[in-house]
């Protein structure tokens, strides 16, 4: 199986940092060496979506997206494309968590609107290094980058009120919770801008008050 992988250094890091690795793949430079891979993993998918052009007329690879700030039906409208019509032409498409932190994880998280065959899917990921798989729904912010990104939202605005300081919450989060990291160190993990971008997709998709962002965080994602 050739395997290549399209990211930005910081994944590219988040990706050699993974729990479990992957078998042998080639990094790539740019989108459109797509057709010369069984499996092409693009990262950073969300903030390039323009990319679907290219990819939509290949049937012969599957795509793993990143798709957390944007999903894919939300990629091909905005491209002025279906996403119907390219699964009839036989492209196969997933999106994947693709956040830092998230990467390294035994578990790929991803969302299949496509329909694309599950062991299909499961064969990839196990190759590349992911034992365990978990299909959710295609939605702006998935699951897990959706939770983690409102409680770091949450704990900025407790700064912002005073009650507590960001070293004080992380080691609260951490003993009182079981959390692995607290949530500003989460935050710097992930990445402020990510972290800010997905919130600000999630308000825009939903445009529910729980994912306003605390203008604390937009101060520094701003800065």
């Amino acid at each position: 199986m050739k395997i290549g992988i399209l990211a930005r250094p910081a994944k590219q890091t988040a990706w050699m940092n993974k729990q479990t690795s992957a078998e042998s793949f080639s990094w790539v430079q740019d989108s459109e060496a797509h057709e010369n891979f069984d499996v092409f993993v693009d990262l950073d998918f969300d903030n390039h979506t323009e990319r679907v052009l290219q990819y939509e007329s290949n049937s012969h690879t599957l795509f793993l997206l990143g798709a957390v700030k944007c999903n894919l039906e939300l990629a091909f409208r905005k491209n002025n494309r279906s996403l119907s019509i390219a699964q009839e032409n036989g492209c196969r498409i997933a999106g994947i968590n693709n956040l830092c932190s998230f990467i390294e994880r035994n578990v790929l998280e991803y969302t299949n609107p496509m329909q694309v065959e599950t062991t299909e899917i499961i064969t990839a990921a196990l190759a590349l290094g992911y034992p365990q798989t978990e299909c959710v729904n295609s939605r702006v912010g998935l699951i897990t980058p959706r939770v983690v990104c409102m409680i770091i939202n949450e704990a900025y605005f407790t700064v912002q009120e005073g009650t507590a300081n960001e070293k004080d919450i992380d080691q609260a989060m951490k003993l009182g919770t079981n959390y692995p990291m607290g949530p500003f160190e989460w935050c710097n993990k992930i990445g402020l801008a990510d972290v800010y971008e997905t919130l600000e997709a999630l308000y825009q998709d939903t445009h529910d008050e729980r994912y306003k962002i605390c203008s604390l965080l937009k101060q520094r994602y701003l800065q």
